[in-house]
């Protein structure tokens, strides 16, 4: 799309900043900033430190959860407007999203810059499985909505990935380890890309340990998926015996019962070994689980 395509020339760049180490600022990042009638923020101190070391002059404006109201006046001033947040991608756990959705309305251009996050970078120094993930993000502070996200990070197969502040972090590793069980693989990352960096992997129980006393920076928590046979605190497992048999008097065939098993989290050859023995089989000869 062409900018005289564009309503009023209305241009809103998302541009990602460093999250610790200023040198993981992009070329483009740079030349947008540079373009750009001004530059809306979060926090105007913190971004003008940061023009200063790349010898940039702009005009700022503080968009944040408290002022995001005045917006559309904002564009109208400055059609050509890049936005920043604190640290990293914006729109991702910050009114940046608000913004684009604002400007789409508008008729607006919107680009999201490729850049600096600590969301995968934590990730895959966990060390866990990275092919299928869920951000979190923030969790809620308390009440029903943080023990419902909590319990969907236990259920969950796929691994979480959360933010998380340094004073509540402790408490929050003791949830997920309440909620997950304690020997949950997990990790935290802190510090990313600054001087004092650290990845600590292990349970949830050893983690919430060694982070008793407390800790300094931003801070991105991953926690595993949950395993098909993993049994959560308080969880009471299924009779898979008692299933099978009642499927098996129901009528139902081997395979049937097999794949019933598998949707109830049993593995693959023990629902295999059961479906046999539910059905009168196991004295047959025997069908690989595969072609069962």
């Amino acid at each position: 799309m062409s900018e005289d395509s564009v309503p009023g020339g209305l241009h809103l760049w998302l541009v990602p900043t460093p999250v610790g180490n200023l040198g993981d600022i992009t070329l483009r990042a740079v030349e947008v900033l540079r373009q750009a009638d001004a530059v809306a923020c979060e926090d105007t101190r913190r971004t003008a430190a940061l023009l200063t070391h790349l010898g940039l002059s702009r005009p700022l404006v503080r968009l944040d959860a408290h002022t995001m109201g005045r917006a559309e006046g904002v564009l109208s001033q400055y059609p050509r407007l890049a936005y920043v947040s604190d640290a990293g991608s914006p729109g991702i756990s910050d009114p940046g999203s608000e913004l684009v959705q604002l400007a789409v309305q508008l008729g607006g251009r919107v680009e999201a810059l490729p850049g600096a996050t600590a969301l995968i970078p934590a990730l895959v120094l966990s060390g866990l499985n990275t092919a299928r993930f869920t951000f979190e993000g923030f969790l809620p502070r308390s009440g029903r909505e943080r023990r419902e996200r909590l319990s969907a990070v236990a259920q969950r197969a796929e691994t979480s990935v959360l933010y998380e502040s340094p004073h509540r972090l402790h408490a929050t590793l003791q949830e997920l380890a309440a909620a997950c069980g304690e020997g949950r693989a997990a990790s935290v990352t802190r510090e990313l890309s600054k001087k004092f960096e650290e990845t600590v992997r292990g349970p949830l129980k050893e983690l919430a340990h060694h982070f008793e006393a407390g800790v300094r920076g931003e801070i991105v928590v991953v926690v595993a998926g949950k395993a098909s046979d993993e049994q959560l605190p308080g969880e009471t497992k299924p009779d898979y015996a008692q299933l099978a048999a009642g499927w098996a008097a129901e009528g139902k065939e081997a395979r049937e019962i097999r794949a019933l098993l598998q949707a109830q989290g049993l593995r693959k050859n023990d629902a295999y070994q059961l479906a046999l023995a539910a059905t009168g089989s196991a004295s047959k000869p025997q069908v690989p689980a595969e072609e069962l």
